[in-house]
């Protein structure tokens, strides 16, 4: 198999190797990729191990990913691995010092890459682009940069810029922007009510920052299960097509590989069962679907719908 045989979807594992059961489906179903989480990372050795058994399973070098932001979001945890203050942590030092914060962000995130790339790891889901506000809810909180825009999309670029250069491609998230939800997403549905204005002057200036730089086709981008309201009031982000084609496509610009945050996560729970969810995350312009729990019978029922990644998501890869 290869990228152009690949299903618009990436899959992830149950624990620490695969089961057959993972091994031959994964064979069969031809994700784009895998994504794992701290039940799949015990010790280096083993780790690299599991992300040479996923990729052997799909027969070709295929993307694997992990959320190593820093802070209290890093999979590969301390001692075993290597601890990462939070990204909050450089936007404050930043607005004291931009050019010190500059220099200690390229240093850890050096570092931070240099695991990812010996673990076999090979996309990261990071940086996290959300401008905080006073309602944000702490399953963001000081995983962002910062309340300034321009503070966010200064360090955010060195992030995407340094994962590049050693290797690993960046996902810049939550597009188009979740400092406004006050609810988390794995819960419940947020909803954001700011004018489509405000929010091109705030929230969504990073993203098109990144999309107008130079990494701009070397970086993929997670969509937010968010609704806003002046925009779609009636589907999530992730799943509406006026916010992925008028906002995310439009006015952001960005033009790269476009992930749909998990599909497990209950701010979906209104638009039916995984595989109904996988649908309509691609059908309004998702590229790939993003499936996290690792439960085989739900991948099993993802399959049987999911298409092939179209021929525009596969040029899109080629360029990172």
């Amino acid at each position: 198999m290869s990228l152009n045989n690949s299903k618009a979807v990436i899959y992830s594992c149950e624990g620490c190797a695969l089961s057959d059961d993972e091994r031959s489906f994964f064979s069969d179903a031809a994700p784009l990729g895998f994504v794992l989480f701290g039940r799949n990372c015990e010790t280096p050795e083993q780790l690299r191990a599991l992300t040479d058994s996923l990729r052997n399973s799909v027969g070709w070098n295929c993307p694997i990913l992990i959320d190593q932001e820093g802070g209290r979001v890093q999979r590969l945890k301390p001692p075993i691995w290597r601890g990462y203050p939070s990204m909050r942590t450089f936007g404050a030092r930043a607005a004291v010092d931009i050019d010190d914060a500059l220099t200690d962000l390229r240093f850890t995130i050096l570092q931070l890459a240099e695991e990812l790339i010996a673990a076999g790891i090979s996309v990261n889901c990071a940086p996290v682009l959300d401008v905080l506000t006073d309602v944000t809810h702490d399953a963001i909180g000081d995983r962002a940069f910062s309340e300034d825009p321009e503070i966010v999309s200064r360090l955010a670029l060195s992030v995407c810029r340094y994962l590049i250069k050693a290797g690993v491609t960046p996902i810049i998230k939550h597009i188009p922007g979740h400092g406004r939800a006050a609810t988390d997403s794995h819960k419940d549905l947020p909803r954001v009510s700011a004018s489509r204005e405000e929010l091109q002057a705030t929230d969504f200036k990073p993203f098109k920052d990144i999309a107008d730089s130079d990494v701009a086709d070397q970086v993929w981008a997670m969509a937010a299960h968010i609704v806003y309201e002046d925009i779609d009031p009636d589907l999530p982000s992730s799943a509406s097509p006026a916010v992925i084609q008028d906002v995310i496509r439009g006015d952001i610009g960005f033009k790269g590989l476009l992930v749909s945050d998990d599909l497990d996560m209950d701010a979906l729970d209104g638009l039916g069962d995984v595989a109904a969810r996988s649908e309509a995350v691609i059908k309004a312009g998702c590229d790939v679907a993003l499936y996290c729990s690792g439960k085989l019978a739900d991948m099993q029922k993802i399959a049987k719908t999911v298409p092939n990644l179209s021929a525009k998501a596969q040029k899109s890869l080629q360029n990172c």
